[in-house]
Order: structure tokens, then sequence, then C-alpha cells
């Protein structure tokens, strides 16, 4: 274990990180904010939620520096009273929690139609590429627009994970579309090396093969690919809510935040609104940092 580990840590990819302040410094405001994120119980001052707890006396309380404001709320409060912090911090959680559950999701799809699109090829890969152009050519924000407002129409009631079941579902139906080209386009390379041709000699199954062989040789594109469509579905879940057609009403996201407060934000009330696109803003700009770090710390020509 403490070789593995010594080993890894004398990687390039370790030397890459430590050789690149842009990297490092994205490292830790995504680390920042996922922790928040995820201990948001213990992080928020307040719980946002509770509406046993809301003072519709504290509603739109500048933050704590104006003379209005109270060091109760430091960034101030919305129109239920609710503190801003404490409500950036939990739509910061569900905005996460959808945009890398909807990747996922389109990783474990379209790597499987892409492996099975290169690997078989003839009829299977000319299927499932005239299907990727089919999708393609749909945008992808109207297509989870679409998917996620019929939902809400045939399920207005419905509890709140089905409502963000049908919310990352709608977004990974057009997001699996760029794993597969990709992942199919390096299996066309992989299947006709020496080791595929071996194991196919050998009498190993192709179901084996594509699943022990090809396929983790081809998942470092992915994982740059994943790393910067986190940020995307995330920005995608943002304009759903903003929407009105994204996360409930009752676990409102960074979305749903920003839009409650553009209805104030003409009358001087700014800080409904611009915390939360902060937050949205940080999270997207330090993933798409680290993933345009680690494509070229993966890419054997810029070594």
């Amino acid at each position: 274990m403490a070789r593995t580990l010594a080993r890894w840590l004398d990687s390039d990819v370790v030397y890459s990180f430590r050789h690149a302040p842009m990297a490092m410094l994205a490292a830790l405001i995504a680390f920042v904010c996922i922790f928040c994120a995820l201990f948001a119980g213990w992080v928020a001052p307040h719980d946002p939620f509770d509406l046993a707890t809301l003072e519709l006396m504290d509603a739109r309380l500048p933050p704590a520096w104006y003379p209005e404001g109270t060091g109760k709320y430091l960034l101030g409060t919305d129109d239920q009273g609710r503190d801003i912090l404490s409500a950036v911090i939990c739509g910061a959680r569900i905005s996460l929690i959808v945009g890398v559950a909807s990747v996922a999701l389109s990783v474990v799809v379209g790597v499987s139609l892409g492996l099975l699109a290169g690997f078989l090829d003839g009829w299977v890969d000319t299927l499932l590429m005239r299907l990727c152009d089919v999708m393609l050519s749909f945008p992808a924000i109207l297509v989870a627009l679409l998917i996620a407002g019929v939902g809400r129409v045939l399920f207005p009631n419905a509890h709140e994970s089905l409502a963000f079941g049908v919310l990352i579902l709608s977004i990974s139906l057009t997001g699996w579309v760029q794993y597969a080209r990709t992942v199919r386009g390096s299996t066309l390379v992989e299947r006709n090396k020496e080791y595929v041709q071996a194991a196919r000699v050998t009498g190993v199954a192709p179901l084996r093969i594509m699943r022990r062989h090809v396929l983790p040789n081809v998942l470092g594109p992915v994982l740059v690919l994943a790393t910067i469509q986190v940020a995307t579905a995330i920005i995608t879940e943002a304009t759903l809510s903003f929407l009105g057609v994204g996360a409930p009403p009752t676990a409102p996201s960074l979305g749903t935040l920003i839009r409650v407060g553009n209805d104030y934000l003409f009358s001087g009330e700014w800080w409904i609104t611009v915390f939360p696109g902060a937050m949205l803003v940080l999270i997207a700009l330090s993933v798409n940092l680290l993933g345009d770090w680690l494509r070229d710390a993966l890419n054997p020509r810029l070594r």
C-alpha cells in the first residue's frame, strides 16, 4: 500500500499538478465548495428550508456590513427571511448532486454504447452513430427543458426524489452522446492492436475483451471529458431551475435562488441573486480549470 502511494506521488500527473498553480487554486476552491455542500448541515449557520425558523420580519435584510444588516445573517436574507449564506450552501449541494449524478449516468450509457459500436462495428456501429447524429441535431438545453417540463406536467405532485430523477434523466439524455463518440473512436484504434488480437486467438469472449482489455485503455479521454462536463451539467441544471422546471421549490438549487433574487434585483436587493450566482460561477470555473489541467496532464504529446 505504501509502495503504491509512493509510486502515485511520483507519477507525472502529480508532478504536473504540483507545478500548476492555477490547477492548485482551482482544486482548493472546488474542495471548499464541495466540502461545504456535503456537510451543509454542519457548516450552514441556519436551516433555510425549516419553515418554523423563518422570520418574515427579517426578510430582505442587507449583508452584515450594511448599517441595516445584522451579524446573524452575514450575506443578508431573501424575500422569505431565509439566510442567503445557508441557502447558497444548501443550494450548492443540490446542484452538485444533480450535476455529478447526471454525468455519471451519461458516462455509463455513453461508454457502454461507444464500446459496442467500436468493437462490434457493422450495423451496430451504424445504428448507434446515426442515433448520436439525431441527438446532436437537437440543442441539449431544449431537450432537457422538454423532458423536465413534461415530467413536471405528468407528475405535478411527485416526491422530491422522483423530481430529481426526471431532472437527472433530462440532462443525461443528450450528455451521453459525446462519451459514445469519444469511446467509439478510441475503441476502433484499440481493437486492432496486438493485445486484443492475442486475446481473440486464445478464445477470450468479446464481452470480456471489451471489459478487461479495451475499456481501461479508453478511459483517459472519458475522465477528462467527464470532469469538464460536470460544470456543464451544473449550469444546465441551474438554467432549468431558473426557468422553473428544474429542482422542486421545496429544495431549491442555485438556479432557483438566482430566479427568486432576479425579481428583486432592480429594487436594490442585489445580494439575493448575486451571491448564488457567484457560487455557481466559482464551482463551474474551478471544475473547468481542473478539467483543462487534467486534459494537458494526460496528453502525452504535451509532456
